[in-house]
């Protein structure tokens, strides 16, 4: 599978780490994720890829997430969520070859390249 970057391009980071990318030459295949939200088994991949709880991948400080009461929200819960509200992503999210990072910092994502 190509690089891919779940990018939001309004966010700095997001936008930090496509240009880390492309500094080092790559171009990773864009997937804007609020127009197009991911599909549940999209999330439950990058989950496996990333290694890490559910809650991790989520923006918890969004106001929907208390909305929602996601709080203690087991990790289907939280991932199908975020089919409905794509914004509780956290972003950005690189995928390279079966293996996912967070890029918060943006150089955290440099370890799966």
């Amino acid at each position: 599978m190509a690089l891919q970057l779940f990018h939001n391009p309004r966010c700095s980071k997001s936008r930090a780490t496509l240009a880390l990318l492309e500094s080092k030459g790559l171009e990773p295949h864009i997937v804007e994720y609020l127009k197009e939200p991911p599909s549940l088994q999209t999330l439950n991949d990058l989950h496996r890829a990333l290694g890490c709880k559910a809650i991790e991948m989520i923006r918890a400080q969004e106001s929907i997430f208390g909305e929602l009461g996601l709080a203690d929200a087991d990790d289907e819960t939280l991932l199908r969520a975020v089919t409905e509200h794509p914004i509780l992503l956290e972003r950005p999210i690189v995928l390279n070859k079966g293996r996912a990072a967070i890029g918060r910092p943006p150089e955290n994502v440099l370890d799966i390249l």
